[in-house]
C-alpha cells in the first residue's frame, strides 16, 4: 500500500483536537526507550529527556509523542522498560492524568496500538517505592492525530512517518524479527541496520519526499518523526516538519508550538560558570508564525 493511501486513511480516521494562539504543544519522538542494557539507545539521554519533559510539564505544554517511544522490536514487553525508566513513566503519567498527553505509535512500538497490550503492560505499575496504580488507565495509543487551528480550517497531521514503507509498515513483523535476532547483536559490535530510515541516507530522503509530497497535495501540514532528522523550513519552504529524535549523540530535539509560533529546539548538557554542568535549551530554527506557512502556500 502506498504512502499516499496509508496517510489518507490515517488522516481521515484520526481524532481532531482544536488548538489556538494560546495552545502550547511540544512534539518529540523516537525515544526508543529500552531495558537499560548496551542496546538501550535512550539510556545515554534519559536525564536530558527527563529535564526537558519536566520543563514542558511545568509550563503547561501538551506532550505529543510521535511514535517509537519504546523499543518493542528488540524487547518483547513494556513492563521491564517501565521499571528501568520509572521516573520518566511517572512524569508521562502526570501528563496523561491532566489530559495533556497525545501518544502515537510508530513502527517500533506498534504493539501499543492494542488496548489489551497497554492494559497488561501498564496496569498495576510499581515504582521504586512500591505499587503506584495504573500508568495510563483507558489510554488509546493512536496512529495519527489532527490539530485544527482556530476557525481557519487549517489542519496539522501528527504522525510517525513510517506509513507506506514496505519493510517498516507492511512487513513490520519481519523487520522486527531481523532487528531482534540479527541487527541488535550486530549493533553491539558497531554495525548498524542499513534498512533504517534514520541511518540510511537514501531511505531517509525517500521517506521525506513521500511525506513532503502528501503534505503539498493535501495542503495539510505534517509533523512527523521516524527519520531522526529535525526539519523546520522557513515559511514558503513546504509543509513537512520533523521533530528529530531523542537518541542523537549527547542531545535531543523537539518541535514547540507556543503562542501560534513554531520553534525547533535542541536540549544538551553544557558547562556553565565554575564548571557546573547544566541542561540547556538551544533554538535551532524559528520561531516562525504558524499562519505564515499557510499564507506563503496561498491558503489564506
Amino acid at each position: 500500500m502506498s504512502t499516499r493511501t496509508r496517510l489518507d486513511a490515517v488522516y481521515e480516521s484520526a481524532p481532531r483536537f482544536r488548538i489556538g494562539r494560546c495552545s502550547r504543544i511540544v512534539c518529540m519522538s523516537d525515544c526508543h526507550r529500552g531495558v537499560g542494557n548496551r542496546g538501550d539507545n535512550f539510556l545515554f539521554n534519559q536525564n536530558l529527556y527527563y529535564a526537558a519533559l519536566e520543563y514542558y510539564y511545568n509550563r503547561c505544554y501538551t506532550y505529543a509523542e510521535l511514535g517509537d517511544g519504546d523499543e518493542l522490536w528488540e524487547n518483547l514487553g513494556l513492563k521491564r522498560i517501565t521499571e528501568i525508566h520509572n521516573d520518566v513513566f511517572e512524569l508521562l503519567s502526570r501528563f496523561y492524568n491532566r489530559g495533556r498527553l497525545i501518544q502515537l505509535f510508530g513502527n517500533h512500538d506498534r504493539k501499543k496500538s492494542r488496548r489489551r497490550f497497554m492494559e497488561t503492560h501498564c496496569g498495576a505499575w510499581c515504582d521504586a517505592g512500591g505499587c503506584a496504580g495504573t500508568l495510563f488507565p483507558g489510554m488509546q495509543v493512536l496512529e495519527g492525530a489532527v490539530l485544527q487551528y482556530g476557525d481557519s480550517g487549517h489542519e496539522i497531521l501528527l504522525v510517525h512517518g513510517h506509513q507506506g514503507d514496505l519493510l517498516n509498515d507492511t512487513l513490520w513483523p519481519l523487520a522486527a524479527y531481523l532487528v531482534r535476532f540479527v541487527w541488535r547483536k550486530l549493533e553491539l559490535l558497531g554495525i548498524y541496520d542499513p534498512t533504517s530510515a534514520a541511518r540510511n541516507y537514501k531511505r531517509r530522503k525517500k521517506t521525506e519526499r513521500r511525506l513532503e509530497s502528501w503534505a503539498e497535495e493535501r495542503r495539510v501540514m505534517v509533523i512527523a518523526g521516524h527519520t531522526h532528522r529535525p526539519v523546520l523550513p522557513e515559511p514558503g519552504g513546504g509543509l513537512y516538519l520533523n521533530d528529530g529524535s531523542c537518541v542523537h549523540p549527547r542531545s535531543i530535539t523537539a518541535l514547540e508550538l507556543d503562542s501560534g509560533r513554531l520553534t525547533l529546539v535542541k536540549w544538551s548538557v553544557r558547562t556553565v560558570h565554575e564548571r557546573y554542568l547544566s541542561v540547556e535549551r538551544e533554538v535551532l530554527a524559528g520561531p516562525h508564525l504558524l499562519e505564515s506557512y499557510w499564507e506563503k502556500e496561498g491558503l489564506y
